[in-house]
């Protein structure tokens, strides 16, 4: 029998925390919420945004699996160009050859950065792969029938950020950044993932992938419902109105909610009519790339210092790619 490590909860503790609050604090003196009225608004807004991200996060758990399985991490390692800019091209590609969500890149790349893949491809491969990928651009079309050229903007502005950052690291870091060997885990990962044939592995990490991320695909979507059916209506539009405030609430929604990158176009198309194209491109770009529970791997991954160096050139990066973007869309 496995222990369950309690950082596991981590993630979750952020979004119940503020559920608590509201309730407690907000709730009592706003009963009126709770008509039928609202409630029918909730739900319809909580299913509809549910059913349409399902499909894409099933499909991303199951290609995810495919490549875990069939794939050795040895193959990939081996066609890695020695050159930095072919490098960070390549790893850009490998994000559109192998989806991997967010929720399993970083324990790929462990064993990645093992079998010798160099520090600033690893760092692109974890910024581009969840979102550079066919999956999760045809989930973005899809949210944003009326609007494709955010689809289009979005896989733009994941490959420009991911490609400088890439650039920025392996200008400036110079020694290894991460804490542990990872040699016995990936020894691990191996021996659990031959355990009963390669098709019962893809259908385990599928349905451990699929339930991995559809509980905070559930938060997300009962947050963002929240948010759009009791909060008033003009208080998003006056957050909205506001350049830097719609930035910084997109952003921050986007590490809050650490929703897979399958699915947050869905809820980011329920703010289309109220929050700027910019700050909706930033919260689909920033979300996959740092949100609250990959922050905390990369914390557990790279030493804090690297990683806070890390979560700056991610956040100034997509911010300001965002808004420079914002003048096209």
């Amino acid at each position: 029998m496995t222990t369950q490590s309690p950082f596991k909860i981590l993630p979750l503790l952020l979004p119940a925390a503020f559920l608590i609050i509201l309730g407690v604090f907000w709730l009592p003196d706003h009963l009126e919420l709770l008509d039928n009225a609202y409630i029918d608004t909730f739900k319809t807004a909580f299913i509809g945004i549910l059913l349409e991200a399902l499909p894409f996060v099933l499909a991303g758990a199951l290609l995810s699996s495919l490549l875990q399985v069939f794939v050795p991490d040895e193959m990939i390692s081996r066609w890695i160009p020695r050159r930095p800019v072919p490098a960070i091209l390549f790893a850009c590609l490998l994000g559109i050859l192998f989806p991997v969500c967010e929720c399993g890149m970083i324990p790929l790349v462990r064993r990645l950065i093992h079998k010798g893949m160099p520090l600033y491809v690893a760092i692109v491969f974890i910024l581009a792969g969840p979102i550079l990928n066919p999956v999760v651009y045809g989930a973005t079309l899809t949210a944003f029938r009326s609007h494709p050229e955010l689809a289009y903007a979005r896989m733009g502005l994941a490959f420009s950020v991911s490609c400088i950052i890439g650039l920025i690291i392996y200008a400036t870091v110079k020694k290894s950044p991460l804490r542990l060997s990872v040699q016995r885990e990936s020894e691990d990962t191996h021996h659990r993932s031959t355990r009963g044939g390669r098709l019962a592995s893809v259908f385990v990490h599928t349905s451990d992938e699929f339930f991995e991320m559809g509980k905070y695909l559930i938060i997300g979507c009962l947050l963002t419902s929240a948010i759009q059916t009791f909060m008033v209506r003009d208080s998003l539009i006056a957050i909205g109105d506001k350049p830097l405030g719609s930035y910084l609430f997109m952003m921050g929604l986007a590490f809050i909610l650490s929703l897979c990158s399958t699915s947050d176009a869905f809820v980011a198309s329920t703010f289309v009519h109220t929050f700027s194209a910019g700050s909706l491109l930033a919260f689909m770009v920033l979300g996959p790339m740092l949100d609250f529970k990959n922050s905390m791997m990369l914390l557990a991954l790279f030493k804090t210092k690297f990683a806070l160096y890390l979560f700056f050139l991610i956040i100034s990066g997509v911010f300001i790619g965002a808004v420079l973007l914002s003048v096209w869309l």
